[in-house]
């Protein structure tokens, strides 16, 4: 999950459907939150989200390299970490799937519509304000628990990427200075809306999946699926990186010319890197094609693995 948060594109919550523990993890969120306090979800949480931290805090470098530099490798992987949620979602289903194609299609346009925004070269024009920061809070804890759906993508869709990260930024240099104004300011202008709409968001998605695994859960379950495989069409892993154009917007933010011939993102002057450059599909060759097949096996067997011995833990059949 944690690994899932550092790639763009990916979705926290595809890789618990891919582990097959997302509903035991959507209910013991839903849960604390209702201040529940069992032993099982305790653990669950902790293991879950302590790990994912780990993975966060030692592998963010080293993976934001690997996508930049060697995204084919990465993407590939990926895939078939995604792709080994499937089977976690068949046997919920019970191996039949007949009667909720309708609900996977519903999720794999739901993952189609996102995509569009994404695409859109108008989506991401700067918003600020009390309720767009809201929305974002909602938004971005949304997708931490939502199969499929990258938080990244739902951000630069509301227009509120560029002022979190800025204000993000504000609040680093405010806390080094010790201006407390300008903590105070941030605080009231940025965490606190963010912050509320977290605990919204997080509040409302557990206990609204949990009721609808409860009551709906091959529909559910079905759109959860759809989303899954939706998530497949931002990982095409064969992307060469496009110098943009003067004038042109990346992230609501328009591409300046800078000194010695760089580029520079307005508002703000930071210099464009590597990473923010767009992409365009292409084919690979044949060493690429067979390389990225090889890590999608691996990926796939990860996953596997690790779905295997939840299951063996559980004594549930292999």
């Amino acid at each position: 999950m944690g690994l899932a948060n550092l790639v763009p594109g990916i979705s926290g919550g595809t890789m618990l459907v891919a582990a097959g523990i997302y509903p035991r993890f959507i209910g013991a969120i839903a849960e604390l939150t209702g201040l529940r306090f069992s032993r099982e979800a305790l653990v669950l949480l902790f293991s879950v989200v302590g790990a994912a931290g780990m993975a966060i805090l030692l592998f963010a470098g080293p993976i934001k390299t690997l996508v930049v530099d060697h995204r084919w490798v990465m993407y590939s992987l990926f895939i078939g970490l995604t792709l080994g949620g499937v089977p976690a979602l068949w046997r919920m289903l019970d191996r039949r799937c007949t009667d909720v194609i309708g609900y996977v299609i519903v999720g794999l346009i739901a993952m189609a519509v996102v995509a569009l925004l994404q695409s859109d070269p108008n989506a991401g024009s700067q918003r600020e304000g009390f309720v767009f920061l809201l929305l974002a809070g909602i938004a971005g804890s949304a997708a931490m628990i939502l199969p499929g759906i990258s938080g990244g993508y739902l951000l630069i869709v509301l227009g509120v990427y560029v002022p979190i990260l800025a204000g993000i930024a504000d609040l680093k240099s405010a806390l080094l200075a010790g201006d407390m104004a300008t903590l105070w300011r941030i605080g009231i202008a940025l965490i606190l809306p963010v912050g509320l709409g977290v605990v919204i968001g997080i509040v409302g998605v557990s206990h609204g999946l949990r009721w609808l695994l409860a009551r709906f859960q091959r529909q559910t379950l079905g759109v959860l699926l759809g989303l899954l495989l939706g998530a497949l069409a931002g990982l095409w892993p064969f992307q060469q990186p496009v110098t943009p154009a003067i004038g042109a917007q990346l992230k609501g933010q328009t591409v300046a010319p800078g000194p010695n011939g760089t580029l520079l993102l307005q508002p703000g002057g930071r210099a464009l890197e590597a990473k923010d450059y767009p992409t365009h599909w292409e084919l690979p060759s044949l060493a690429q094609g067979m390389g990225g097949l090889a890590l999608l096996l691996l990926g796939l067997g990860l996953t596997s693995a690790v779905d295997w011995l939840g299951r063996r833990g559980e004594g549930q059949p292999k």
